[in-house]
């Protein structure tokens, strides 16, 4: 996943500071989907009848009727709060008849929320996941081998755990709540070729996009039942998103070209845990590799440069900062690529910052901190916000740089989570300035 900040170059340097409050967002502000109806049916159709495996799926599957969603375990304090707001945008945005019934014995969806190390002793490189027709972790474990974990025998949908941390960031906990609940009653496929969506193995989307809502009310329209075929789904598909997205008729396509699985495999090894550093590199050339070979123009060739970038910018700054500057220029010469180009811009910044250029931070991180809210990702806001108070600081701006300061520790609570990792975070960004040594 694009993460700024722990792999930046830095030095020594120490900040202390009470912490605020958390803060959290308030009126969700998707923005629509941009593409054709076409394009939108053949992602509707990609999504749906495929696994991420790959596996095709014979059948249409969704929940029939009202869909109720209870919480077991020991949630954390934040996560009743974001559920809520998400089963909000689920009824409001895609029109899906889907509550809270926490008293209830048994709910269609159930959320544990348990430790990460449960999670990763079932599944070691997952955050969190989503299984059909069980109820808790310990009923999944006794039947791990049982066909009806199978998705693909799967039509209409009955019963699915959610399995959350509960002793991660308030983000990491709400992200696995948007991606799994949507999962769990939507597509069950990810596809690298969507720039604005949830449903995307680069993770650079974790809140559900005015896309993705479209993608849900769609899979819920009454044209539809669980159990049809393709072809079936495939023949109402076109008069569904006519009426549900008028603005989508009439545009012209983009028919971005399937991703391969080699280019997949690719990004898994480079950006993935367990790969050795030689190994992510030769994994970053061969994805870039193929996106040359496949003649993308797109997200997924800037995101592959983005990759190299992360990786050599540790041992080679200035080739990591070359990487980040063909990885900005492919992103905005995609449509729906707006946080890619944040993610970007805090990487630059961040070089700016240790060159000694405060107003090119100031540039860069403006518009990208208005992404950054706008998409609901409180890491990435306040990361942008603590370049933009040493910026500050670096132009003698000192007062405003503290108040920018505090107000980026109240995010840096809800994306970080406990205290040590927020000041950790405002650590590696004071170390990147060349006032450092002025701080001890």
């Amino acid at each position: 996943m694009p993460v700024t900040p722990g792999d930046m170059p830095s030095r020594a340097a120490s900040f202390e500071t009470s912490l605020p409050p958390m803060k959290s967002f308030s009126t969700p502000r998707p923005a629509a989907p941009f593409k054709s109806n076409s394009d939108i049916a053949r992602d509707f159709m990609d999504l749906t009848f495929r696994l991420e495996s790959g596996r095709a799926l014979s059948r249409f599957s969704r929940f029939e009727g009202p869909i109720s969603v209870r919480v077991t375990g020991a949630p954390p304090p934040s996560l009743g709060r974001d559920l809520n707001r998400l089963l909000h945008r689920f009824r409001t945005e895609a029109g899906i008849d889907i509550s809270l019934q926490q008293e209830a014995r048994q709910a269609n969806v159930t959320i544990q929320a348990v430790s990460r190390d449960d999670i990763r002793r079932l599944l070691p490189q997952a955050a969190c996941f989503v299984v059909p027709n069980v109820s808790s972790l310990s009923e999944y474990r006794g039947m791990r081998r049982s066909p009806k974990l199978n998705w693909a025998n799967i039509s209409e949908r009955q019963r699915v755990a959610i399995f959350v941390p509960n002793d991660s960031s308030p983000q990491e906990v709400r992200d696995c709540l948007h991606e799994e609940l949507a999962q769990s009653i939507g597509p069950l496929n990810d596809l690298y070729r969507l720039s604005d969506s949830v449903f995307n193995d680069d993770n650079v989307h974790t809140v559900l996009t005015g896309f993705d809502m479209l993608i849900l009310r769609a899979t819920y329209d009454p044209a539809l039942r669980a159990g049809m075929s393709m072809r079936d789904v495939s023949n109402r598909l076109p008069a569904i998103l006519a009426r549900l997205n008028p603005r989508g008729e009439g545009r012209g396509t983009l028919r971005s070209r399937k991703t391969p699985r080699s280019w997949i495999d690719a990004v898994e090894a480079a950006l993935g845990p367990g790969s050795r550093p030689g190994e992510r590199r030769r994994a970053a050339d061969e994805a870039l590799s193929i996106a040359q070979t496949m003649g993308w123009r797109d997200h997924r060739s800037g995101f592959a440069h983005y990759a190299k970038g992360r990786i050599l910018q540790a041992t080679n700054p200035r080739s990591g900062k070359a990487q980040f500057e063909m990885a900005r220029d492919y992103f905005r010469a995609t449509p729906g690529t707006e946080l890619h180009q944040a993610y970007v811009a805090s990487q630059l910044a961040a070089y700016a910052l240790t060159e000694n250029r405060p107003d090119e931070v100031l540039r860069l991180v403006g518009p990208a901190q208005a992404t950054a809210a706008q998409y609901e990702n409180a890491a990435l806001l306040a990361t942008l916000m603590l370049l933009r108070a040493e910026a500050l600081d670096l132009s003698g701006r000192v007062s405003e740089a503290n108040a920018v300061r505090m107000d980026s520790l109240g995010w840096a609570r809800y994306g970080f989570g406990a205290d040590w990792a927020v000041r950790a975070k405002m650590r590696e960004i004071t170390r990147l300035s060349p006032l450092k040594e002025a701080r001890g």
